[in-house]
C-alpha cells in the first residue's frame, strides 16, 4: 500500500538512518523529509538517495505553521525527529531547545490534529525519566528529567499525550536509550572518542567516568520505530534499550584498544553539571511486539568505529569548520589545559 510519511529532522543522525531504513524496506512508501539543516542537520547523510524519486527534500523549520501545514496535507503519517538534542548545548543555552522541541511539536501536533494523519510517532529519549540507580524504567515511571534537553523532550511528550487525549491524534511514543553508529555528530561521546582517538587526541572522560548509558545501535533503533509506527497501540509508549550498558571509561577503553592507541589518552576532566549517573530501560513492552536488539555493545562499537574509520572525508570536513571548533573550544578548551 502506498503511503507517504513526513519525517522531521531526516538529515540527523537517526533521522537519515530511519529515512534509508524506510524506504529500502517499503518500495511503495514515498517520504518528504522536513529539516532546518542546523548544524547537525547534513545534507550529506543522505546524498546516496537523493535522486531516489521517492524522496523529496525540504528545507524548512517545524516551527513554522505554513510549510508544516502544506506538508501534514500531503502526508498519512509524521514521525518527529528534530530535535535539539545535546545536553551540554542545552546546559549553555536553553532557547532553542524550547523553541524547536516544545513549539515545533506544538506545531506538528496542531497540523496533524487538523488533517487527520493515521499515526503521529514522537521520538523521544530516556533521559526523560531522569537518573536511576539501581532497576530499570518501565513505561509507567514518572518522567522527572534533570537537564534542559530532557526537560523540553519530556514537555514534548506531555503534549503529545494531551493531544491523544484532547483531540484524538493517533500517536504513538519511543524511548531510546543512547544510539550510536553513522553519520553521528562528533560532538557527542562515541563518534567525539573515535575521532579523537583517530588523530591522537586527548578522550575527554567526564568526572570519574563512570556514568552508565545503555548503547543502541541506531540500525535497532530504526527497527523498533519502524515497528511502533506500524503495529504499536496508539496512545502508547514503548522504551527502546539495547541492553547495552556501559560506563564512559569503558567505552573509551574499547575504543583506544579497538584503535591500538594507547590509554593514556584518556583525560578526565571536570564533570557535566547535574550529570545524571545511570539509565536503564525494561524494553520488555516493545519485545512483546517483536523486536529485540540484534547488535551487542562490542560489535555496535566495532561497526560504528569502522565507519568513521571509513568516512574521514565526512567527518573531517565537520571538525574544521569554524562552528565546531568554537564549540569544542568553549566546551572543552579549559576542561583539558
Amino acid at each position: 500500500m502506498t503511503r507517504t510519511l513526513l519525517i522531521t529532522g531526516g538529515c540527523g543522525f537517526i533521522g537519515a538512518n530511519f529515512v534509508r531504513h524506510i524506504l529500502s524496506r517499503y518500495p511503495d512508501y514515498r517520504v518528504i523529509n522536513l529539516d532546518k539543516l542546523t548544524y547537525a542537520g547534513n545534507p550529506a547523510n543522505l546524498a546516496d538517495i537523493a535522486d531516489d524519486e521517492r524522496y523529496r527534500f525540504v528545507r524548512g523549520d517545524i516551527t513554522d505553521a505554513d510549510v508544516v501545514d502544506s506538508l501534514v496535507t500531503e502526508a498519512d503519517c509524521v514521525v518527529n525527529f528534530a530535535a535539539e538534542s545535546h545536553v551540554d548545548r542545552s546546559i549553555f543555552g536553553s532557547a532553542d531547545f524550547l523553541h524547536t522541541n516544545i513549539d515545533g511539536t506544538f506545531v506538528l501536533l496542531d497540523a496533524a490534529r487538523r488533517h487527520g494523519v493515521e499515526r503521529f510517532h514522537q521520538v523521544s529519549t530516556d533521559e526523560v525519566y531522569g537518573s536511576i540507580t539501581e532497576g530499570e524504567w518501565n513505561e509507567d515511571f514518572p518522567l522527572e528529567p534533570r537537564n534542559p534537553y530532557s526537560a523540553t523532550k519530556g514537555s514534548a511528550e506531555l503534549l503529545v499525550r494531551a493531544f491523544h487525549l484532547s483531540h484524538n491524534v493517533p500517536t504513538v511514543v519511543t524511548r531510546a536509550s543512547n544510539n550510536i553508529g553513522p553519520y553521528q555528530y562528533p560532538e557527542k561521546r562515541v563518534p567525539l572518542y573515535i575521532t579523537n582517538a583517530i588523530d591522537d587526541k586527548p578522550l575527554p572522560v567526564y568526572g570519574d567516568g563512570m556514568q552508565v548509558r545503555d548503547h543502541l545501535f541506531v540500525d535497532d533503533h530504526c527497527s523498533a520505530i519502524d515497528l511502533v509506527l506500524h503495529e504499536g497501540t496508539i496512545g502508547e509508549a514503548y522504551n527502546v534499550g539495547g541492553d547495552n550498558d556501559a560506563t564512559g571509561i569503558e567505552v573509551a577503553r574499547t575504543i583506544l584498544e579497538q584503535l591500538e592507541k594507547p590509554e593514556t589518552l584518556i583525560q578526565f576532566v571536570k564533570d557535566r553539571v547535574g550529570h545524571d549517573l545511570r539509565y536503564a530501560l525494561d524494553s520488555n513492552k516493545v519485545k512483546a511486539l517483536g523486536w529485540k536488539p540484534a547488535v551487542d555493545v562490542e560489535e555496535a562499537i566495532n561497526r560504528t568505529i569502522q565507519w568513521y574509520g571509513d568516512h574521514q572525508d565526512w567527518w573531517r570536513d565537520i571538525r574544521n569548520r569554524d562552528d565546531y571548533k568554537a564549540y569544542y573550544q568553549r566546551q572543552y578548551g579549559d576542561r583539558l589545559k
